[in-house]
């Protein structure tokens, strides 16, 4: 905090928390990182529940993970593997719509003192229920999708596009949300097999890398006992939009976040 003439910090200030959790240096306390952690993984098991059901009801369709888009249509443009080539480019397609759409949303929402955590949430939210709706009644279908699945993983896609952007803008290490591989290889590398101190070993960072696989893990389970087990799309995305809404408004009362600063 500048001091009175908008010089060096005032004297002991440097140290010191604002009342919403955050120093004055835009770092948050460990008690709030930890909070933050938790949502986060949250996010990560709503991420495995949303591609189990791209993959297993819509597709094969990768709506969060878009490597897996990008080799199917390197697949398909090489006639092997019969995997539908059409799913993912509508995928591709609309992630990067939804991806450009977040980053100019949370950019101005940031300029603006605003929540851009909890708006870009509640965009996704909004997004995931819209393809619940496009989706409904519809049965889940492996192989061949017709055109209500393609749009409802299109507008999937798009929920993902603005989740990437929102997850990325908030950096925490070991938790990407939409991905475990690299949290996979830091939790090896920083074990005590790896003994990488690059991988933070020796420190207690393996715990929040072991729990966002564990939740990738468990959200895909989900998702795919509930397709076994007979769902329709709508009932199968109800929850994944329930549980995104239900993050944004825990955190609605928190500190406005800096990107990287926890």
């Amino acid at each position: 905090m500048p001091g009175p003439y908008g010089g060096a910090p005032a004297p002991g200030m440097s140290g010191r928390r604002s009342r919403a959790g955050v120093s004055l240096s835009g770092v948050m306390d460990v008690r709030e990182c930890r909070r933050l952690t938790v949502l986060l993984l949250v996010l990560t098991w709503v991420t495995g529940l949303i591609e189990a059901v791209s993959l297993l009801a819509l597709g094969p369709v990768f709506t969060a993970m878009q490597t897996g888009n990008v080799l199917f249509l390197a697949f398909g443009a090489a006639h092997q593997g019969s995997l539908p080539a059409l799913a993912s480019g509508v995928s591709l397609l609309s992630f990067a719509v939804g991806a450009v759409c977040a980053a100019r949303l949370e950019g101005a929402a940031q300029a603006r003192g605003r929540h851009w955590f909890v708006i870009g949430l509640a965009v996704e939210a909004a997004l995931v229920l819209a393809a619940a709706c496009v989706g409904w009644g519809v049965p889940p279908r492996y192989g061949n999708p017709e055109a209500r699945h393609l749009m409802t993983a299109g507008v999937l896609a798009v929920a993902m596009g603005f989740r990437n952007v929102t997850s990325m803008r908030v950096n925490l290490p070991g938790v990407p949300t939409t991905l475990v591989t690299r949290s996979m290889t830091a939790l090896l590398g920083g074990s005590a097999l790896g003994r990488d101190s690059a991988f933070g070993y020796g420190t207690g960072a393996w715990g929040r890398r072991a729990w966002a696989v564990a939740a990738m893990f468990t959200g895909g389970l989900t998702g795919a006992l509930l397709v076994r087990a007979g769902w329709t799309v709508n009932w199968l995305l109800l929850p994944a939009s329930a549980v995104v809404c239900a993050v944004g408004l825990a955190y609605v009362r928190q500190p406005a976040l800096r990107p990287g600063t926890c």
